[in-house]
């Protein structure tokens, strides 16, 4: 399939492939329909796993959690996404990849729950991810900020919603003075975001950083590495929202190797430079 150039809600063009407006629409829906279901789990769960050893474990480190929602989650996940869209395989953190998710040409990529250890201690900053990705990147993306209440919805061409309600296009930001989200940033990325006069937020949830450049509170989101599972659908948001995707070489990709940056375009090559040193 020939790469087509979209607009954005911003009005930035962006290289991508046609995708039939019926299954964007039905995608959308279950995917919305899902995040509901995760953001209302998730909120009559936090932090109640903390003193259940039973309910939770650790994966790679003593921080890296995994718990009974992450997996209830995404096998609920799993089994609607099964029965709606049959032949779509799924990508998940906690259950791995269908076979043959890599040669698909669509797949649903999803983490049931992203900053787990800050749901596990109770903090209201953690998010439910979902996302249908082709070989252009994520063309629909949900995300649910059970803390604020809000779900995010977005599919390529047809802009960003919260709650269902377009989001406003944001004023035309500058670095100095505004925020930088950031996931495990380097001693030289924080310095360097202060000596031009930006603060840089660590939170937790890499899917609400980029989500908050999506909706004008932060001007970038740095991650110094990071799964698909963790961003896709977020980048989506944002792509919908008019911000680039860059890989460390100042490349614009959808999901590029070795980390990214998410930024408003005004202060792209900025932020990107910062990034790099």
């Amino acid at each position: 399939m020939t790469a087509v150039p979209h607009t954005s809600r911003q009005g930035s063009p962006v290289d991508s492939a046609p995708v039939d407006s019926a299954l964007l629409s039905r995608a959308l829906e279950t995917a919305g329909r899902l995040a509901n279901d995760a953001a209302e789990v998730i909120t009559a769960t936090l932090g109640r796993e903390l003193g259940d050893a039973a309910g939770r474990s650790v994966k790679a480190n003593p921080f890296d959690w995994v718990t009974d929602t992450d997996r209830t989650l995404e096998r609920h996940t799993r089994r609607v996404l099964a029965t709606e869209f049959p032949g779509f395989p799924v990508v998940g953190e906690e259950f791995g990849a269908d076979t043959g998710a890599g040669e698909a040409p669509m797949r649903w990529v999803v983490d049931p729950v992203d900053g787990t250890a800050n749901y596990v201690a109770g903090l209201p900053w953690c998010a439910y991810s979902l996302a249908l990705v082709d070989a252009y990147g994520p063309a629909v993306g949900v995300v649910a900020d059970p803390g604020r209440g809000q779900i995010y919805a977005a599919a390529r061409g047809r802009g960003f919603r919260a709650n269902g309600l377009s989001v406003p296009a944001r004023t035309a930001p500058r670095l100095a003075g505004s925020l930088v989200c950031a996931e495990d940033p380097g001693d030289g990325v924080v310095a360097r975001c202060r000596e031009a006069h930006a603060g840089v937020r660590v939170l937790g949830s890499a899917a609400l950083a980029i989500t908050q450049v999506a909706l004008g509170h932060a001007v970038a989101a740095v991650l110094e590495h990071y799964h698909e599972w963790d961003v896709a659908g977020a980048l989506c948001l944002a792509a919908e929202a008019g911000a680039l995707v860059f890989g460390r070489d100042g490349r614009s990709e959808p999901m590029p190797a070795g980390g990214l940056v998410v930024a408003a375009p005004e202060v792209a090559a900025e932020v990107c430079a910062l990034w790099r040193g």
